[in-house]
């Protein structure tokens, strides 16, 4: 099952069959698995084998009945095992033979021994080439189907019989041959991003009753405790509760600095850690770490067809019976209508049925698609469909989230300055103590700002809706908002119109006081990410109009959104909202996307053409939540996103003028020049090979270069 058309093969032979409730395909790993009833199983394989395929189970069995909303629910697994015409070894000998029974016909053309002896040599290469290729084609042709495998069976066929059994040799080894280096080349694609991500360990060093053992990962239960040496990858995802290390996160989030990693911090399985020893307690189970869910939904994104992929799967339909029909019309008229010998016309018929092989033009789109696919997960991008990789080219707006998208999404201490006649010291002692005693937001902020040592609190109470008050070193001092101030009478004009200030820059304003007056303001805030002014500057170059959609009050939405670059800021706005918004955005811009944090922000990013979630990494709700889930926190993914698509569909039609192209001339030389079989079969092949190495070209590149380029 190597392309659309085999898939297309398949599906049509298993329709007819009674209590197939579903059918998936993968063509990355050459699965299919069959949602059915048990006693459609035996026929389902039969059918397959009637089609010219040799499924081999994966695994077998099913659910208790009822378990998921089927009775007698059952679901099966099967390989289709990839022949490819043979080994590299029996390729060999039949090229070998092939070659040797052009030597033959070269040599002793007129000799009847040598003729028989150099058709039998002929007749070995054929069938150690062609076995494949003619039990498919074979099956195809007793359903009245044109595939691949059909043409080139019946012009092998046709061309030994009118006495071209050297070429028709030379045409099966040499198509064979390619067949084997295409698939190796889409192999090469398919597997990218299983090459890229398959990398946690198998097994893993687990603490059972107070001694370290070795464990296959599968073995590991939740909530095990796993040791993991510098050096080593880590075998599961988990939370740190022992070490500190540097912790190469590149193959889930696309980020090569390390990150540091202490007790409290999580840990993705298929990392690198690369410099202390590190104790994880384990969060999931190894068919369900991060790492795991990304291969699965990139494979379950190779099973989806782009647009572009389905035009061409019904281009190609209409394409290869027309070319079989020109084929029949010039073995029958160009006798008449060009004064050709039936000999000769049967032959061109033949070159004509070799050049019919949409095998280029079937390969080129799902080659592209699926690296295209590899390289955004290479780099921390996870795209859920081949549609969304197209899609996102042509977007021209692009709402994003404030709160975990723009912004960091955790309060920080931007400011604090006096406002009194104390001394700084004392003052900030105080705050720093006061604020250690809290669990707010805020007051965690302040907290890690002023980064000193605290010292115990006396009678400390919150104050709900105000802030709290305490006792430092034998003196009262009271900390929160202005309200708090204003019943401590202790508010002033001057004041006053120093919070509007901070307010109108976005800032949350913490005070502190004693009895007497207020002797400190804190402003907090939520800072801007580092990357989101690139981010947003490389959307405005690829012609994408920013626009900010938050809860936010509007005061704090236009000061974020001035500092990152967005000229349209829009607060106050419930989830309802949000979803009006993209509404409103798409009928005044088109296409538009949204990048949020795939929680708060689903029904927006449900609407959206293209729905981006930031922060995937180990996030089950960002991961189902959008079309496109960015792995770490980094805007920028955003734009690349959008450049990828915009290269992969120029590459895609690049292939698709390719394909066309070749066949084009050639068939024209079929008719009115010269063109032979073997040069019909180099030209269908080398054009197959020409589109496969060109989408294999997104994998090599995936640094964003000026101009919107991979």
């Amino acid at each position: 099952m190597d392309c659309s058309a085999e898939e297309s093969e398949i599906r049509r032979a298993l329709e007819p069959i009674a209590n197939i409730r579903s059918l998936g395909f993968q063509l990355g790993a050459r699965t299919l698995r069959i949602d059915a009833t048990e006693d459609a199983y035996p026929a389902a394989l039969d059918a397959i084998r009637k089609a010219g395929f040799d499924p081999q189970p994966l695994s077998t069995g099913g659910k208790p009945a009822g378990e998921d909303g089927h009775e007698d629910g059952h679901e099966h697994a099967l390989h289709e095992t990839h022949a490819a015409g043979g080994g590299i070894y029996r390729l060999a000998a039949a090229l070998a033979l092939a070659i040797g029974a052009e030597a033959v016909s070269y040599f002793a053309p007129g000799t009847p021994t040598w003729k028989i002896a150099g058709m039998t040599v002929a007749g070995v290469a054929i069938s150690l080439a062609g076995l494949e290729t003619y039990r498919k084609g074979m099956a195809a042709l007793f359903r009245a189907r044109l595939n691949i495998n059909a043409l080139m069976a019946v012009a092998v066929t046709g061309a030994f019989l009118i006495g071209q059994w050297p070429e028709a040799a030379m045409v099966m080894a040499l198509y064979a041959i390619a067949e084997l280096i295409e698939a190796r080349a889409v192999d090469r694609a398919r597997n990218a991003i299983k090459g890229l991500l398959a990398m946690a360990p198998e097994e893993a060093l687990v603490l059972v009753n107070g001694a370290w053992v070795s464990k296959p990962v599968a073995d590991v239960p939740l909530e095990a405790v796993v040791r993991i040496k510098p050096g080593e990858r880590i075998p599961l995802d988990g939370t740190v509760t022992k070490g500190n290390s540097a912790v190469n996160q590149a193959p889930i989030t696309g980020e090569s600095i390390p990150a540091d990693k202490a007790a409290g911090d999580v840990v993705f399985a298929g990392t690198i850690n690369e410099t202390g020893e590190l104790e994880i307690r384990v969060t999931a189970a190894a068919n369900n770490t991060t790492l795991a869910r990304i291969i699965h939904a990139v494979e379950e994104a190779q099973g989806t067809r782009a647009p572009t992929q389905r035009f061409v799967d019904r281009f190609a339909a209409i394409y290869t019976p027309a070319v079989f029909a020109i084929a029949v019309a010039v073995a029958l008229l160009t006798p008449f209508l060009m004064g050709l010998a039936w000999h000769e016309a049967l032959y061109k018929a033949l070159v004509l049925l070799v050049i019919a092989c949409p095998c280029a033009l079937v390969i080129s789109t799902p080659v592209t698609v699926v690296s295209g696919l590899s390289a955004a997960a290479r780099r921390g991008i996870l795209i859920k469909g081949g549609t969304y990789l197209e899609d996102a080219r042509l977007l021209k707006a692009m709402a994003l989230d404030k709160t975990g998208t723009i912004t960091e999404g955790k309060p920080k201490l931007v400011d604090w300055r006096l406002w009194g006649t104390a001394q700084q010291a004392a003052v900030r002692h105080a705050a720093a103590s006061l604020a250690g005693r809290s669990d707010h937001p805020v007051s965690k902020a302040i907290a890690a700002g002023l980064q000193m040592d605290v010292a115990g609190v006396q009678d400390f109470t919150a104050l709900p809706g105000r802030g709290v008050q305490g006792n430092v070193d034998g003196e009262t001092f009271f900390m929160g908002n202005h309200r708090l101030m204003e019943e401590k009478n202790l508010s002033s004009p001057a004041l006053k119109a120093e919070l509007l200030t901070h307010e109108q820059q976005g800032r949350t304003v913490t005070l502190l006081a004693n009895d007497k007056q207020v002797l400190a303001l804190f402003a907090v805030a939520d800072t801007i990410r580092e990357t989101s002014r690139k981010a947003i500057a490389r959307l405005k170059a690829l012609g994408v109009t920013p626009v900010m959609l938050t809860g936010d009050n509007a005061a704090t939405a236009k000061a974020i959104a001035s500092e990152a670059g967005i000229e349209d800021a829009r607060g106050d706005l419930l989830p309802e909202a949000k979803l009006e918004a993209i509404r409103e955005m798409q009928r005044r811009y088109g296409a538009t996307g949204m990048t949020g944090d795939g929680i708060n922000d689903a029904p927006a990013l449900a609407q959206a053409d293209v729905g981006f979630a930031m922060g995937g990494a180990g996030s089950d709700t960002a991961m189902e939540a959008a079309d496109v889930v960015i792995m770490n926190d980094n805007l920028e993914r955003v734009a690349e996103t959008v450049q990828l698509s915009r290269r992969t569909h120029t590459i895609l039609w690049q292939n698709i003028s390719l394909a066309l192209g070749i066949k084009a001339v050639f068939l024209v030389m079929a008719v009115f020049g010269t063109a032979s079989m073997w040069m019909a079969v180099f030209a269908d092949m080398g054009a197959s090979l020409l589109v496969v190495g060109n989408g294999l070209r997104l994998l090599r590149g995936v640094a964003v270069r000026t101009g919107g380029h991979f």
